[in-house]
């Protein structure tokens, strides 16, 4: 039976005005389904704004990896570490974490690898699409430089990705070593001792892609709810009749929850629960002289650069603490410096970021237990669909996650490229 959402039963309301929740309701509209966006802040405001604005295949990796919990554990007590772990007296975070670790095997890593490599294979396309139907992304592919201060890290970072990538995606047969590594970007300093460069990669300014979506959107008539939060449902026989706000109730025929992290409490009122923890990462922007060419990935500090806006973005962190935003100085720090071993010394003293830096974020990446999204409907309801979950590939995923979350949606039929990102994983 074709369990699509039926037409003049109300619109599609979708939760969550990030660069994944717009480009479901953009590709809804596309279909001639009624659409509305209901965004507790501003369009862009949540953890679409400060990232990195990465358009990437070769970093499309789930965060669980083999390693990655022993090295969570070395940075208990070390603020200035890349992934930073701050165990909280939670009995959730806790299994969370259990959770994690059981997802960090190396079966469970390329099992998840290669569901969003399948995912990924129309990104570009899906870019491409956009800016032919006149939707600013602001997308521009300059490749991404991976540099590294150790050749043998280097080549044993190259050697993973080779493997992984197993022709979805172009990758150099070797690394550049010595001087001549600095030659692939003239911002990278003479303490990169190797470097190799992923062609194509790409890079937006996630901030305004946000807004031209929520423009494209306006000019089909979507109605846009800003300043307006999500607090519960109305439903009646197994579907959502209405979306209850702070603003009023918005009567619906569907619903999309794809509210970053706190989407487990929207779901929570339709009885269903999600395991799901912010990641947060760090960002600031700042003036180099010469600013980079490429997107930056700092190898052995997992921090990264972007060029966006004609300014430098630059970003990394993972800090596991809980659902919150509080901002830590100290993170913004730890990632200045690490960058200071790629980039050489653009500033001499921590004292002096407070001069040189702009815009300092902190923004909560929502993250499940297996780094995986859920894209599915709500088990128990017709015509309710989340789509969270996507940690770092929030930019790079948003164009088809929203694409074939809207076949869903109308046809009934779940995509088969979806069904590695089933809600129902997730049961104990």
């Amino acid at each position: 039976m074709n369990r699509g959402l039926v037409a003049g039963a109300g619109p599609v309301v979708v939760v969550g005005g990030g660069v994944v929740g717009l480009c479901t309701a953009y590709y809804l509209a596309a279909a001639g389904v009624p659409v509305e966006i209901v965004e507790r802040r501003g369009l862009g405001s949540g953890a679409s704004r400060g990232n990195a604005g990465w358009v990437c295949l070769s970093h499309s990796t789930p965060v669980p990896a083999p390693g990655v919990v022993r090295y969570a554990l070395r940075s208990l007590g070390r603020p200035d570490s890349p992934l930073y772990l701050r165990p909280l007296p939670d009995p959730a975070f806790v299994r969370w974490m259990w959770r994690f670790w059981r997802s960090s095997t190396p079966a469970a890593f390329r099992r998840g690898y290669a569901a969003v490599a399948e995912l990924n294979r129309d990104t570009f396309a899906l870019f491409d699409g956009l800016r032919e139907a006149g939707v600013d992304t602001t997308l521009t592919r300059p490749g991404m430089v991976h540099a590294f201060l150790s050749e043998a890290e280097a080549r044993h970072h190259l050697a993973i990705q080779r493997e992984m990538a197993d022709g979805h995606y172009p990758m150099p047969a070797d690394v550049t070593t010595g001087a001549e590594a600095r030659l692939l970007d003239d911002a990278l300093s003479p303490g990169v001792r190797a470097a190799y460069l992923v062609e194509g990669e790409g890079v937006v300014d996630p901030e305004a892609f946000a807004q031209a979506l929520g423009e494209a959107l306006a000019a089909q008539g979507v109605k846009v709810h800003e300043n307006a939060e999500a607090i519960g449902f109305r439903s009646s026989a197994g579907r959502v009749t209405a979306l209850r706000t702070t603003q009023g109730e918005i009567p619906c025929g569907g619903v999309v929850i794809a509210a970053g992290t706190r989407s487990p409490a929207l779901l929570q009122s339709l009885g269903r629960s999600l395991p799901l923890q912010a990641g947060k990462g760090y960002s600031f922007s700042v003036d180099l002289d010469p600013a980079p060419r490429h997107t930056l990935y700092f190898g052995e500090r997992r921090a990264v650069a972007s060029p966006i806006g004609g300014t430098t973005r630059i970003g990394g962190t993972m800090e596991l603490s809980g659902n919150n935003n509080r901002l830590d100085w100290r993170r913004i720090v730890a990632v200045a410096l690490a960058s200071r071993h790629y980039l050489g010394r653009w500033f001499d003293d921590p004292d002096d970021l407070v001069g040189l830096i702009r815009d300092p974020w902190v923004g909560g990446r929502p993250f499940l237990p297996d780094g995986l999204p859920v894209i599915d409907r709500v088990p128990g309801h017709d015509n309710a669909f989340a789509a969270t979950g996507h940690g770092m590939l929030g930019v790079t995923l948003g164009p088809v996650t929203g694409h074939r979350l809207a076949q869903y949606v109308v046809t009934g039929e779940r995509p088969e490229v979806l069904a590695p990102f089933r809600f129902d994983r997730l049961r104990r």
